[in-house]
């Protein structure tokens, strides 16, 4: 009689011991999947705040600069202070 109720003490703290790993398990899983969730989310607003940038760039940008080829920024090495002074000049 006393090894049937080992038998049974056994069995039930190895139930008990499975539904505390699987909960555990469980909730690992779902972490994982929400965290892997908020990653594809901050991916995929950085995308948009890039193609909005571009887009506003492009919106922005002087029109008669495209068309006549004048380097406008004088950060870059092709700048011609020259070309872009007559240029703001036949503007006004």
């Amino acid at each position: 009689m006393a090894t049937a109720q080992g038998v049974n003490v056994l069995r039930y703290s190895a139930l008990v011991a499975g539904l505390f790993y699987g909960a555990y398990h469980q909730s690992s899983i779902t972490a994982n999947a929400k965290r892997a969730e908020a990653d594809r989310e901050y991916a995929r607003q950085e995308r948009l705040i890039q193609q909005a940038k571009a887009e506003w760039k492009r919106k922005t940008a002087p029109k008669d600069t495209q068309n006549s080829g004048i380097i406008t920024d004088p950060e870059d090495s092709r700048f011609d202070l020259e070309a872009y002074l007559k240029m703001k000049a036949g503007e006004n």
